[in-house]
């Protein structure tokens, strides 16, 4: 039997990486980054978001406007008028939140074409024996 050469358990993993793994799954799905990235500019209508986020689907939507308000990223805001007015804000937590992202896809451009050519030299050798 091997040493292993961190002294990382099951119980550490659990403890450490699941809570951030929810979290994550949470803020970095497809929809939920589209609302965020839509309401990065201001109070945003539900109608704006479901125009500016192609392919969703309004349960989808409501349904993800939900979660990310129970997240505490997305503030909403219900006008008393006839029709009701609801506009959905981020709160300060997500505005942390976008500008991280925004950090991320500068990186994600930057290194795209070195990602892409280590992917091909790396199929390029797959199949051959080590």
């Amino acid at each position: 039997m091997s040493q292993s050469h961190t002294d990382v358990s099951a119980e550490v993993i659990e403890a450490e990486a699941c809570p951030v793994a929810e979290v994550l799954d949470h803020v970095a799905g497809k929809w939920s980054i589209g609302i965020i990235v839509a309401a990065a500019h201001g109070p945003v209508r539900f109608t704006e978001l479901e125009r500016a986020i192609n392919g969703i689907s309004r349960r989808m939507l409501t349904l993800t406007l939900r979660k990310l308000e129970r997240d505490g990223l997305l503030q909403r805001t219900v006008y008393p008028t006839v029709p009701p007015k609801v506009e959905y804000e981020l709160t300060d937590m997500a505005r942390e939140l976008h500008s991280t992202l925004a950090s991320l896809t500068d990186w994600a451009e930057r290194h795209r074409h070195a990602i892409a050519a280590a992917r091909a030299a790396y199929d390029a050798t797959a199949g051959q024996p080590v």
